[in-house]
């Protein structure tokens, strides 16, 4: 039982973390940030130079400038759940008549995922150019709380369009800005937003699947081997009935790398699911995650270089223009999926 013990711990440990990055996400003074702190600061005496150097050029490069890290972990765990699921479960479901139909619906929704990601990552974001800015600035209204007219972005020296955003990471204003994903290399915003609820949905969707045929095969293979209906001699030589725990021990001893994915899957489904219908709900309500935090005081940490910066970044909480942009449940879903575009006018 020990295996089983210290599985059911790690498992605990991940949803404590999950649940309190989903609570103090956004905040500047969180117990991440304090405990990170406090830490470094009684690790740094002891440290040599050179390894705290490389630690902030490691954790820039990784978080603070483009790159294409986070796409090649993605692609390296995706191929390490697909190979085990084609190495080993899809046999193990075809001894057990699954029909080739449902076992090639991950394969399918694959194809379809990797469509999607692969947009997130090419298709531009909405880029605030100089050739467009003029077409831009007319797609939405200023609601004087969240987006000021007359605003320059100090980088690009371009009027800032409403809703729009300079993205640190990708160094350009990004119309409709929602937030810079790490795990396409790529700001999402009016032009792909599309396609990375797509992406989450397909990705959800993949995941559920192969976590469903896999806890059907393992439900199989407790059923035909007759593990509910056993008993086994105790420490102390008393016959016990198999219970829920002798089965789950079962199940690890004897199918590991199955199991390790399976509860991978349920993982990432039940992270994933809940930030889908996080912007799902955002894209119903017409609002980009950028200004969910700013609609609730949260402050903008990348953009605080003068104190109107700040004033306009982080203003009181105002519910009565939290929805400025709605117009609409159908309408704020077809904004998403045919966004606007900006208007050239033509040269006379």
């Amino acid at each position: 039982m020990d295996f089983l013990t210290l599985f059911a711990i790690y498992v605990v440990v991940v949803l404590t973390c999950i649940v309190l990055v989903c609570k103090y996400s956004g905040q500047q003074q969180t117990p991440f940030t304090v405990l990170f702190n406090a830490v470094g600061k009684v690790v740094a005496p002891f440290t040599p130079k050179w390894l705290q150097t490389f630690s902030q050029w490691t954790m820039h490069r990784l978080f603070h400038q483009r790159n294409n890290m986070f796409i090649y972990l993605h692609i390296l765990l995706e191929g390490a759940v697909y190979a085990e699921f084609t190495y080993e479960v899809f046999g193990f479901c075809r001894e057990m008549d699954t029909t080739l139909t449902s076992l090639s619906v991950p394969y399918i929704l694959l194809a379809i995922k990797t469509l999607f990601f692969y947009l997130c990552i090419k298709r531009d974001p909405g880029t605030v150019t100089k050739k467009k800015v003029a077409g831009q600035l007319h797609i939405y209204p200023y609601d004087k709380r969240l987006f000021q007219p007359g605003v320059a972005c100090p980088t690009c020296q371009l009027i800032k369009p409403a809703r729009s955003k300079h993205c640190r990471v990708c160094n350009r204003c990004v119309q409709r800005f929602d937030h810079h994903c790490v795990w396409v290399n790529n700001c999402i915003g009016a032009q792909n937003t599309r396609y990375f609820l797509l992406y989450l949905f397909s990705v959800c969707a993949m995941a559920g699947d192969i976590a469903l045929l896999t806890g059907d095969m393992l439900l199989h293979a407790v059923l035909r081997s007759g593990l509910l209906t056993a008993s086994y001699i105790d420490e102390h030589g008393q016959q016990q009935p198999a219970g829920p725990l002798f089965v789950a021990q079962h199940l690890f001893l004897t199918f590991p790398r199955i199991i390790f994915m399976l509860g991978f899957l349920v993982f990432v489904f039940f992270l994933l699911a809940g930030y889908a219908l996080f912007h799902s709900y955002l894209a119903l309500v017409n609002q980009t995650s950028n200004e969910w935090y700013k609609s609730r005081g949260y402050f903008c940490q990348h953009c605080r270089p003068t104190a109107t910066a700040d004033h306009l970044c982080s203003p009181a909480p105002d519910h009565s223009k939290r929805y400025y942009y709605s117009r609409g449940l159908l309408r704020n879903l077809g904004e998403i999926f045919f966004p606007p575009q900006p208007v050239q006018k033509k040269d006379n």
